[in-house]
């Protein structure tokens, strides 16, 4: 089963490290993003990649090369304007029409979850042409509890009821009938397969997940890979 990884992002709050390189390639505890998420991909048996490109594009290929150096096979799909994510993943449409099904991921995203029950919930569906991995959102300040005009408890950064998208997405096909030629698939395909219940959910919890939008998300992100793979991180 391929991979797909949309790793032509801008990464605007993100410079100046992103002046010269897309977001998947800033590094978190000594390796790219995109290195993580390969590794992580790997640990479950996924060896072939297609990278979405667009922003930086050479820098990419420039370090990925064949993938023979981190035991994977890549082929690339380069954007020659922005498309969107849905638009980008249309653009691929020639590489991924023929297969059953393939996994999509943003290329902004560190993660440990197991992407195969997501696998399992597409399948379990004959109608559904797409599934998505869900997350539960955690607040990203401390709240604080009051009674009876007093403070009763300080909580750091708690964990919410509700779920969020966490950019992880397996998908049959027929997704390119649903996909635009240009937009973001988050306001076009997924709102059109919700109201025909053809979009199927799998809901995560005890992993970990982070999407990397600042500087302070780099820093926290490399907080928790020096605990999960503490062999792995080189600074």
């Amino acid at each position: 089963m391929k991979v797909v990884i949309l790793a032509g992002g801008l990464g605007k709050r993100l410079r100046p490290l992103t002046e010269d390189r897309p977001k998947p390639l800033v590094e978190v505890c000594g390796r790219p993003i995109l290195e993580w998420q390969i590794i992580w991909m790997r640990s479950y048996g996924f060896k072939d990649f297609v990278l979405l490109l667009g922003y930086a594009r050479e820098r990419v290929i420039e370090f990925l090369g064949s993938g023979k150096a981190l035991g994977i096979k890549v082929s690339y799909v380069i954007e020659d304007e922005p498309l969107g994510t849905g638009g980008a993943i249309k653009n691929a449409e020639s590489v991924l029409r023929n297969e059953d099904m393939f996994i999509v991921m943003n290329g902004d995203i560190i993660t440990n979850l197991d992407p195969r029950p997501l696998i399992e919930a597409l399948k379990s569906d004959p109608k559904a042409v797409a599934s998505i991995a869900l997350v539960p959102m955690r607040s990203p300040y401390g709240i604080v509890e009051v009674e009876d005009g007093f403070i009763k408890q300080f909580i750091e950064k708690p964990i919410l009821e509700y779920l969020i998208n966490a950019g992880v997405y397996v998908m049959k096909p027929e997704i390119f009938d649903y996909l635009p030629d240009k937009g973001d698939i988050e306001r076009t395909a997924f709102p059109r397969l919700a109201q025909e219940r053809r979009l199927r959910a799998y809901i995560y919890k005890d992993v970990y997940w982070k999407s990397i939008d600042t500087v302070k998300d780099l820093e926290e992100a490399a907080a928790a890979l020096r605990t999960i793979y503490p062999d792995l991180c080189k600074a």
